[in-house]
């Protein structure tokens, strides 16, 4: 399976080389047989498995931004998915907006939450900043509970789908080319991001905070820029989640455990790794649906689970591929020098 990744790594290398585009471009269009595929295969429930797995994704890039590329401990993201889910509902329901409008206000309003939540990371760190930010999570989903203009306990519904034109996109299988297409630009800007100088002052913050300030970056605006940029992912996966069909929100969408599930897929694939918190986004969330039946050990099966890959494996499975990869390269340059030399 690693020789598998390797591969297949080499070639998307090859790729990009040609133009950084094409990799992506061919990925897009590939995806775009995907619902056809899964529904003949396992059915119409999957293609919807896949549409969450797409949201998740989006999550997961973003919390890798702020945990995983500037170090700052947060377990309130699932927070800033419930402002921007309950935003974009609240906005298409009660004053007729089209998700095309009320999705980018959503995004807004939660890059303004995000920037809440990053004040405290200014002068709090590590379990101290981790209860400021699940306090603040936690507080979202409580008023979401006790505000009956929020939904209440009833929930949010009948929460209109994205129209283009006169069509009105309310299938699983249609829904799938809007959060896919949004899953795919959300990581390519996360690359973008991590090979920017923006990226470099990130990585700069998390490995030494004092280093990086006394090397001249300002360290509270990249603390806040982090938090922001996390929030438009959060933002974005929110209003897709509110408008994906049924069109039902409630406030046990963004519960403790959900958050806890979200650490884990990071966790998973490896912290500050971008194509490792895809594949943990993937794999958890799968295995969070086929476990359901089982909901009240779900939290202490991803607690134990969390445990094991903390102490067996650290750096994730987007680790354990980058490990495999630069391994591969070593004994490729060595063979190569040993033929040089002969």
């Amino acid at each position: 399976m690693i020789s598998f990744i390797t591969n297949f790594t080499s070639a998307i290398d090859s790729l990009a080389k040609v133009h950084r585009l094409l990799p992506w471009l061919i990925a897009y269009v590939l995806l775009l047989f995907l619902p056809n595929l899964i529904t003949a295969t396992f059915g119409e429930y999957y293609v919807d498995l896949a549409n969450r797995c797409c949201l998740f994704i989006l999550l997961a890039v973003g919390l890798n931004i702020v945990k995983g590329f500037c170090g700052q401990v947060t377990v309130g993201h699932i927070g800033l998915y419930a402002i921007g889910a309950v935003t974009s509902a609240l906005l298409a329901q009660n004053y007729g907006m089209p998700f095309w409008l009320s999705a980018p206000l959503a995004i807004l309003v939660t890059c303004f939450a995000g920037l809440v939540v990053g004040l405290p990371s200014v002068r709090l760190e590590g379990a101290y900043l981790a209860l400021a930010t699940l306090g603040l999570g936690e507080s979202v989903r409580i008023m979401i509970a006790v505000t009956p203009a929020l939904g209440s306990s009833t929930g949010i519904m009948m929460i209109p789908a994205p129209t283009i034109g006169n069509y009105v996109i309310e299938s699983f299988d249609h829904y799938f080319y809007l959060v896919m297409t949004a899953a795919i630009i959300g990581i390519y800007f996360s690359f973008v991001i991590l090979n920017s100088s923006t990226g470099r002052a990130f990585k700069a913050i998390r490995e030494d905070v004092i280093a990086a300030s006394v090397s001249g970056i300002n360290v509270p605006f990249y603390k806040l820029l982090a938090f922001v940029i996390s929030a438009i992912y959060a933002g974005l996966a929110g209003a897709l989640f509110a408008h994906m069909p049924p069109g039902y929100l409630h406030h046990n969408n963004f519960t403790v455990i959900e958050m806890v599930t979200l650490l884990l897929m990071v966790v998973l694939g490896g912290i500050g790794n971008i194509w490792g918190g895809v594949v943990g986004a993937i794999v958890v969330t799968v295995i969070y649906d086929q476990t359901k039946d089982y909901y009240f050990y779900q939290p202490l099966i991803f607690g134990i689970t969390m445990v094991f890959l903390v102490v067996f494996m650290p750096r994730g499975i987007g680790g354990v591929i980058e490990q495999a990869i630069v391994k591969r390269k070593f004994i490729e340059k060595h063979e190569e020098q040993n033929l040089g030399t002969s």
